[in-house]
């Protein structure tokens, strides 16, 4: 047996285990949250929003085992609720320099999933991580887009 292969599938059933860890201690921090919500009588803001992340860290999760690649904004996406929520409970706590910190931590996030965004639309990469040739590079494929702004003719 090739000790390179069985490194690779040792590899990926620890990956695999991590994985099933963190769905199940995400599940029982859900429920932990809704016993709280439950108990309490009362549904806020910020317990829907950790409830959002919580549910975040699932579909990251899935799609991890689904795919075995990493989404990157996903994560993104996290942090931007949990500073947001961090911004809804501590609100009255903070002082503007802290507010001003967390907003400019907020945008700064935002900006890179725009530029993520740009980036996977503009050069799109291959599952390898090179960039694939551009339409305009692949006359047998020019003919199934429509002429226009993303058509050959720009």
């Amino acid at each position: 047996m090739n000790v390179e292969r069985a490194g690779r599938r040792a590899l990926h059933h620890v990956e695999v285990a991590v994985l099933v860890v963190i769905a199940v201690a995400t599940v029982i921090a859900i429920l932990q949250e809704i016993a709280t919500m439950v108990s309490a009588m009362w549904v806020g803001l910020a317990d829907l929003l950790l409830l959002f992340i919580f549910l975040e860290v699932l579909a990251m999760v899935g799609i991890y085992l689904r795919s075995g690649r990493l989404p990157v904004r996903l994560p993104i996406y996290i942090a931007i609720v949990a500073l947001a929520r961090y911004v809804i409970i501590d609100m009255k706590d903070m002082d503007v320099w802290e507010l001003i910190a967390v907003t400019a931590g907020v945008l700064i996030l935002a900006g890179a999933v725009l530029v993520l965004r740009y980036g996977h639309v503009r050069l799109p990469y291959d599952d390898e991580g090179r960039i694939t040739p551009g339409i305009e590079d692949d006359p047998a494929k020019e003919r199934d887009v429509p002429k226009g702004r993303y058509g050959s003719d720009r």
